[in-house]
This record gives structure tokens, C-alpha cells and sequence, in this order.
């Protein structure tokens, strides 16, 4: 069996990091896997780059300056759509052609257009679409919100700055309804959230949506001595750790006003913040408690942080099924985050971690305070693991996505 994974990069950002961890596991289980995609960022052998990188730039470009044009030469939830009216033509390629299975991922920001996606389909290879977030059920939009538009055919869009009954939303949104019907598609939700909010629009009626989280390598995401792994980082032995990580710290969809604010309530010499990621300093700079800001992380260093920290903490506003949390768990680290898309049905309350309220910054606090200083730590610890080993480990999802490939095989 020939599987070609599909995805924007091979390991920037969560959902090409779960898309490349599936390939390798995959591979491990003897499929013949590779990936394709537009940012090559690793020396995988297996990771194939399509296009060169001024055509990529322009496809790139191309989209989002139409979105820009489109909304009134507004700057303003430029990243939050996409219309993919450009992008890559994979169906003339030797690896398309060889392929059995397309597996697609995240292809947002220039990698495939909505008309190649039907080439795609019409090609009569059997398609999988694995969703990391809302796009591939709405019109444009990566996550709705309280926004129920797409139940219907959307239209008033409330990202665009003149919402109309048949606004770009609504014109994208008819767009893959023409797509889509140029063949059979197989959607995949990474969580049960996402699973029951894609059964809702007309874009997958008549089509099979399962939930199957992401994998995760449990043999590389392992408790350590805790002790050892702050020595190793340098930091204080006598601290509570808290770890926030994010690819960019500073957007404020993965909740850093919530994250300073329960910091200030929290307010405990014993506790030291650190943060990874991008532009980190913006919320070290505003935590009263000491912090650390790393900056940007390597996915082969990250093991060493979840180690190091007593709890992770999560107050995305918007989550589909987090890397971070998962690998934390992985590490035995308990974990906080906010009652939102797929994090309560990662964490189970206080058996290996705390759901708080969502956007309540008193009971974020209260859940950081409860794992640091009032819960079993060693059998929140021991939950964490057990909830990844049982649920997420690399050979249980392999194993369902083998059953799915032989299923649309038939």
C-alpha cells in the first residue's frame, strides 16, 4: 500500500507535527508512507517538497491578497480565513500517481487550491481528510466561534467587514460543495468535538466522519526524574514549574492574557512561569512571579521542558486536540486548560489534571494552585500517562487508520 500524506509543512505547527508523526509510524508499521508538502522544514527523506520557492511565495501571497482585497483592504482576520483560490497542482506529480491512498491534512496558505482538491477526487483515488481544525466544513473561516452559518451554506460572515447573504463565505462555501461532489472523501476529525461540529454542515452530508486523535510516540515522550531534568535545563530545584509552550507565545488565541492574569493571582514565590515559544517575552515581561522565556523550542528538546515542569498549562481559546497537552500527558505531566473544543476530552478533571471554566482566569488559577500544592501529584502523574498510553499511542491510531485505508479500499 502506497500513502501520500498531504500537508502546508512537515513540521511547522501542530497539525503538520501530527501529520508527520503518522507518517512515521506508518512507516514503522511497514506502509509504504511518504509526505508532501510546501514548507519542507526537516531532513526526512521520506518528506517531498512540491514546487519551488518563488512559486510557493506567490501562491501564498496570492491568497491572502485576494482575501485582503476581498475585505475592504482590511488587515484584520487576514490569518483567520482562507479561500485557497490558488495552490499546488500535486495530481500531476509521479508520487500522486503512484499513490493508493491520499491522506490529507491541514493544506491551508497556499499548498492546494479548492479546484485541485476536486482534481483530486476526480482522480478516483480513494481520499482521506484528516481536519485540524474547521475549514475543510465551513466557507472560509478555521474556527467559528459562536458562529452557526456554516449549518447552512454560510454567508454573513462575521470575519468580513461587509457580511452579505452571499458574501465570499457563501461563494467559498459553494465552491466546495462543487468540489467535493467530483468524488468520494473519507473526513477524519482529531477530536469528538470537531467530529460532532463537522456532522453539522451540508459539506459532509452523505460522507463518513470519524474521530481519531493524533498519534503520539510514547517511547519519546516518557517520564524522567524531574529533579535531573531541571538540573538539566538550569532551573531552580526548589520551584514549582508551570510550562506554557506555543509555537507563538504572544497570540492571543492561546489564551496569554488568561496566563498573566492567573499569574498575578497566583502571586507564590514558591512558582516559576516558563514559557516557550515565540515572542515569550511578552508575557514573561508581564508575570509577577519569576519567570524563564526560552523562546523557540526544537520538537527534540521539548521532552526535557515537560519533564522539568510540575504542571502545563493550556488556555487556548480555540483547540482542536493540542500537541502540547498530549505530549505533556505523555511525560506524566498533569496538565490545566480551559473547558473548550477537544481539551476536556483529554484531560479528565482532576483524575489527571484540571478543565477550568472557560475564560474564567479565577478558576485557572484555582486549577494550577490545586496541582501544585493540594493534589496526589504521583497519581495525577501516573493518570496522565496511563490516558496516553491507552488512547494515543502511535501503534492504536496506526492500527484505526490501517482499518480506514482498507475500508475505502473496497
Amino acid at each position: 500500500m502506497n500513502v501520500l500524506i498531504i500537508s502546508t509543512s512537515d513540521i511547522h505547527g501542530g497539525a503538520a507535527i501530527a501529520a508527520f508523526r503518522l507518517m512515521n509510524a506508518l512507516r514503522a508499521k511497514g506502509v509504504r508512507a511518504k509526505m508532501l508538502v510546501r514548507d519542507k522544514r526537516s531532513d526526512n527523506e521520506y518528506i517531498m517538497q512540491a514546487g519551488g520557492k518563488i512559486q510557493n511565495n506567490l501562491h501564498f501571497y496570492g491568497e491572502r491578497g485576494q482575501i485582503f482585497l476581498q475585505n475592504r483592504l482590511s488587515r484584520e482576520n487576514l490569518f483567520d480565513v482562507s479561500i485557497a483560490n490558488t495552490g499546488i497542482s500535486v495530481t500531476r506529480l509521479p508520487e500522486f500517481k503512484r499513490a493508493d491512498i491520499i491522506h490529507l491534512h491541514w493544506i491551508n496558505q497556499g499548498m492546494l487550491s479548492i479546484s485541485e482538491i476536486g482534481e483530486i477526487l476526480a482522480s478516483g483515488k480513494k481520499v482521506v481528510w484528516t481536519m485540524h481544525d474547521m475549514w475543510p466544513f465551513t466557507g472560509i473561516c478555521h474556527h467559528a466561534g459562536l458562529c452557526a452559518r456554516f449549518h447552512h451554506s454560510c454567508g454573513n460572515c462575521p470575519y468580513l467587514k461587509a457580511p452579505l447573504e452571499n458574501d465570499l463565505s457563501h461563494r467559498i462555501f459553494r465552491k466546495k460543495q462543487t468540489a467535493y461532489d467530483q468524488g468520494k472523501i473519507e473526513f477524519v476529525a482529531c477530536s469528538q468535538w470537531l467530529g460532532r461540529l463537522a456532522e453539522k454542515s451540508p459539506l459532509t452530508t452523505g460522507r463518513r466522519v470519524v474521530s481519531i486523535p493524533n498519534p503520539i510516540d510514547t517511547q519519546r515522550y516518557f517520564p524522567k526524574n524531574k529533579e535531573e531534568a531541571k538540573q538539566k535545563l538550569g532551573l531552580p530545584a526548589n520551584k514549582r514549574i508551570i510550562l506554557f509552550a506555543a509555537v507563538k507565545a504572544s497570540d492571543k488565541r492561546k489564551g496569554m492574557d488568561y496566563l498573566i492574569e492567573a499569574g498575578k493571582r497566583l502571586n507564590n514565590k514558591e512558582v516559576l512561569f516558563l514559557i516557550a515559544g515565540t515572542n515569550g517575552n511578552e508575557i514573561a515581561q508581564q508575570l509577577p512571579a519569576l519567570s524563564v522565556n526560552t523562546g523557540f523550542v526544537t520538537p527534540d528538546r521539548m521532552p526535557d521542558l515537560y519533564n522539568a515542569a510540575d504542571v502545563f498549562v493550556t488556555p487556548s481559546l480555540q483547540e482542536n486536540l493540542p500537541n502540547t497537552l498530549m505530549e505533556a500527558m505523555s511525560c506524566g505531566t498533569p496538565c490545566v486548560g480551559f473547558n473548550t473544543g477537544g481539551i476536556p476530552e483529554m484531560i479528565d478533571h482532576r483524575k489527571n489534571g484540571y478543565v477550568a471554566e472557560y475564560k474564567d482566569a479565577d478558576d485557572l488559577t484555582q486549577g494550577l494552585q490545586w496541582i501544585l500544592f493540594e493534589a496526589d501529584f504521583r497519581q495525577l502523574s501516573e493518570n496522565a500517562r496511563k490516558k496516553v498510553l491507552s488512547e494515543y499511542a502511535e501503534e492504536i491510531i496506526v492500527n484505526r487508520y490501517l482499518t480506514i485505508y482498507a475500508e475505502q479500499s473496497q
